[in-house]
């Protein structure tokens, strides 16, 4: 029989072994010593001693152990074949590889299968659609409606972090989707207003009128989107 406190536990000491209990120094050892590093195993250790604290439960032995050991797995692979190009994807997918394993292996225990019928049902696949479309096919088209005006002259002096534009867009098309499919439209309204505050010191030090037509083109383009996507999934749903 399943008990949701269990998992939930599981990932409290997680959280609490991989970003609360694990000074910078110990990541700083394991990536230059690796394997031979005494931190990786205290790391282990660390997260034997919290599933044990949390859990309390003898009988959970087997859990304890098969948990502790696929992250000591997933935490070799990752200081074997990470390097300093690729330190930051393999952060996401270290922490994604520990969050599936702890999941699996808790269904596992429990003898439970995950229903793959209800996950992939017609609903969750529309929402994943809506969602993956905001994403970079948008981005894609935004960039080619603004292709007919030079927007290198109007930012060429506009110092910015790289694609930091398109993550924005994508972030704030996402939130407002989600808004419009729960029906907090007040919400899509205190974006728009909290974006616009934050725009206005840079539009009236530049004093660009052409400039400030292509941030509202850009603004209301990329929100129109996101709200039409929302209005059609519920009415779709």
């Amino acid at each position: 029989m399943l008990d949701i406190m269990i998992l939930v536990k599981l990932f409290i000491a997680h959280i609490l072994g991989d970003f609360f209990l694990q000074p910078q120094k110990w990541v700083a050892d394991k990536e230059a010593k690796k394997l031979k590093s005494i931190k990786l195993y205290l790391h282990i250790g660390v997260h034997l001693g919290l599933l044990w604290l949390l859990l309390w439960d003898a009988s959970l032995w087997p859990l304890i152990v098969l948990v502790c050991t696929q992250h000591l797995v997933i935490d070799t692979v990752k200081l074997l074949l990470q390097n300093d190009k690729t330190k930051r994807i393999w952060f996401f997918t270290d922490q994604t590889l520990h969050i599936i394993s702890i999941a699996a292996t808790y269904l596992l225990y429990f003898g439970e299968t995950i229903d793959f019928q209800s996950v992939f049902s017609q609903n969750n696949l529309l929402l994943l659609l809506c969602l993956l479309f905001l994403t970079q096919p948008v981005s894609i088209i935004m960039k080619n409606v603004f292709l007919k005006w030079d927007l290198k002259t109007l930012t060429e002096s506009d110092e910015s972090l790289e694609d930091a534009g398109k993550y924005i867009g994508i972030l704030e098309r996402t939130l407002v989707f989600v808004f419009v499919i729960l029906g907090h439209w007040q919400a899509v309204g205190f974006l728009i207003t909290a974006k616009s505050v934050f725009r206005f010191g840079d539009l009236k030090e530049s004093k660009q009128r052409k400039l400030t037509e292509y941030v509202l083109i850009g603004t209301l383009t990329s929100f129109g989107i996101a709200i039409l996507v929302g209005l059609l999934y519920n009415f779709i749903i």
